[in-house]
Order: C-alpha cells, then structure tokens, then sequence
C-alpha cells in the first residue's frame, strides 16, 4: 500500500497530534514569554528594592496588576470582536517597547520612579489586552486541552528554573538594564512566533457594541457558579499570600543568603512546576477541581519556608514541593474553563476569570509596605501560610468547585 493509500485509508476522525505546526509556532512564543515573565519579578523586586526598598516594589508591581485588572476586560472583548491571536501580537509589540524603556533607563543611569511607574501601567495595559487570548488561544491550536495546558505549565516550569537564576545573576554581576533587555526581546520572539500561526477559525464578527458584549460575558460568568465562587476565594489568596510574596521573599533570603539564592529558591519552584505538569498530563481526575483543591494545600510549603528561614536546601525544597501543587492546580483550573465554557465567550470569561482572581493580588501589592508596618515580614508570611490552607479548605468545601466533572473537548466553530 502506498503512502497516499495508507492516508486515504485512516479514519476521518482520527484526532491529530499535540504537536502540529500552529500549536508548534504557539508553545514557543509561550516558551519566551514566560522566560521574561520568569526573569521580571526578580529583576524588579532586587533592582527596584535595591533604589526605593519594599515599598518601591510594592508600588511598581500594584501599578501593573491594577492596569490588568481595570483593562482585562477590554481585552476580553477586543479578543472576541477581533481574535485573540491579533490581540496578542499587539499587545508582545507594546510590552517590547516599554521593557525596552526601562532597560535603556537602567543602562545609562538611574530610572525615576515615575518612569518605572509609567511602564509598568504600559505593560499592564497590554497584558490585559494579551491575556484573555493565553486561555482562547489553547483549543483553537490543540486537540486535547488538558495535555496542551500540562505541556505549557512544564514549560512555565523551565522558565521559572532559568529565568530567575539568570536574572538574579545579571544583577548581580552586570546591571539591571541588562536583564530588562532580555525581557524586552522575549515580547519580540514571542509576537513574531504568534504572527505565523495560520490556519484559526476566524473571529465571530459581531454587530453588537462594546457594553451588550460586556453584559453578556458576565451573564455567562454568573451562570457558573463553580467559576464565581473559585474567584472569591482567590481575592483573598492574591490580597494574603501572592501579594505579599514576592517582594517580603526577595527580601528576606536576599539579605540572609544572597541576591543569587534567591534566584535558585525560585528555580526550585519553577522546578516542581515540571513535577506538577508532569502529573496533569497523566493523572485525568473525574472531578478535576476538587483534585486541584488537594493538590494546593502542598503550596503551603511556600509561604511556611520563607517565614521560618530555614537552610537553602530545605527552603528549595519546601518551594518544589509548592510548585508541583501550583501547577497541578493550574493545569485543572485552565482545562476545566476551557471545556465548559462556549468559545464564543470564552476570551471574555477568561476576562472576568481573570480580573477577578488577580483583584486581590493588586491591593496587596499596594499594601505590602503597610503590612510591614503592622506586622514583621516573617510574621506576615505565616499568616499567608494560614491562608493558604484556607483556601484550599474553602474550594474543597464549596459543592459547585468540588462536585464539577470533567467534559469532553469541543472543537471551536470556523
């Protein structure tokens, strides 16, 4: 038989394989993308920390997340108006020139706090036009979502183990300027990977205004109550834990063990990040959610190792084991929003998902310098410890989250 044969002779439903060309082109522009992503906290947390301290840092990322949370929504429509695809390569664009920017500002002198204010409202801004098209873009470039979304979090895995140990050695060693550099040309790589997928189905084009749009996105949100109530519990996680986290960790093991120590802590997490996704892409829980929600009680380990300042090796450990619960989590939450949802408005739920769940990471970004005032940094990171236990009682606890099946990929509409 020959090859044409053989090809005419397969059945037509045979599903195609993960790695086609499109969904190829979109794993390495994700690939770099998160690389800079990796680097960026780092880099801001030890060179903005190390001109205007914890409350500089604090400043810097509430700006970001707040410009996201305020403009995710607009992004989400936009997305569903004009395709996601389009949308993120604008938004790679935008975020290339404002990296670059302060990159330049750090090379050849000392970046003022408004201009590092100013760019990181920029990159905000266009991460909320970005973002809602990471979790559209998925089934519109693979078959099975859950093996795509477990691929994709191995590789967050790999740049969370390389981005943060270069971007706490290029501080170290050279200058701030340096690794903004590189953040900046992963926006480039990653906008021009997108500009060659071919082939998506093409965007619904719609007569209705920007508001209808809006109203019916949050229509389909409410209607699911599972999402909502997953999205409440979050605020408190971003206000207790992932807003304080970041800027007291940095902190904390930079002045007991190094700036480079650091870096190689969160390595370690990007490290149990591949155990997590390696175990999403095998493990298919019936109810996935309340999987998830067991899985995140390892990611106390996090917050619990930095407050109490153990050794090197066992604050690495303590951060792969949390990082394996996190991206195990995040594999169940990303599949199971993408096979319940309706394409037609899943870059605008994606939205509200979204602002929501990062709403409470923005204040306590903005408040982490007013912890510090109540609390000692050490103290406050137990505290996060707590909370995060909390949630993930609070999502095994909730029947809609718990009680959620798993649904079978639908194919998007051309």
């Amino acid at each position: 038989m020959t090859a044409t044969q053989e090809r005419a002779a397969r059945p037509a439903t045979t599903a195609p394989g993960l790695w086609t060309r499109n969904f190829t082109l979109y794993f390495g522009a994700r690939v770099v993308s998160l690389f800079g992503d990796a680097m960026m906290p780092v880099a801001a947390a030890l060179a903005v920390g190390r001109l205007y301290g914890i409350s500089g840092v604090g400043y810097v990322m509430a700006v970001w997340t707040g410009s996201v949370v305020l403009f995710l929504l607009v992004g989400g429509v936009l997305a569903d108006k004009v395709g996601a695809r389009a949308m993120m390569v604008g938004a790679d664009a935008v975020r290339f020139c404002a990296q670059g920017a302060v990159a330049v500002a750090f090379l050849t002198g000392t970046p003022s706090m408004g201009l590092l204010l100013a760019t990181s409202l920029l990159s905000g801004v266009a991460t909320a036009m970005f973002q809602p098209g990471v979790n559209g873009m998925v089934p519109l470039v693979a078959a099975d979502p859950q093996r795509a979304n477990a691929v994709l979090k191995i590789a967050d895995a790999g740049a969370q183990v390389a981005g943060p140990v270069l971007a706490g050695t290029l501080i170290a060693l050279t200058d701030a300027g340096v690794a903004y550099t590189v953040d900046a040309a992963t926006f480039l790589i990653s906008g021009l990977f997108l500009a060659l997928i071919r082939g998506l189905p093409a965007a619904a084009k719609r007569v209705s205004a920007f508001l209808p749009d809006l109203r019916e996105g949050w229509r389909e949100f409410r209607a699911r109550s599972w999402m909502w109530s997953v999205i409440i519990i979050w605020v408190f996680f971003g206000l207790l834990v992932f807003g304080p986290s970041v800027p007291l960790g940095a902190r904390l093991v930079g002045d007991r063990l190094g700036e480079a120590a650091y870096g190689w802590v969160m390595a370690a997490l990007g490290l149990g990040t591949v155990v997590g996704g390696l175990t999403a892409m095998v493990l298919r829980p019936a109810r996935p959610l309340a999987a998830g929600g067991v899985a995140l009680f390892g990611y106390t380990l996090v917050p619990l190792t930095l407050a109490l300042q153990p050794a090197l090796p066992w604050l690495m450990a303590g951060h792969l084991v949390g990082g394996a619960a996190w991206a195990f989590w995040s594999v169940m939450w990303s599949t199971s929003v993408q096979t319940q949802v309706p394409y037609a408005v899943l870059n605008r739920i994606t939205a509200y998902e979204v602002a929501g769940s990062v709403s409470g990471l923005a204040v306590g970004q903005a408040l982490v310098g007013a912890y510090t005032l109540v609390l000692e940094p050490r103290d406050l990171l137990l505290v996060s410890a707590v909370t995060t236990l909390a949630v993930a009682a609070a999502v095994l606890l909730t029947r809609p989250v718990r009680r959620l099946r798993a649904v079978p990929a639908k194919a998007p509409e051309s």
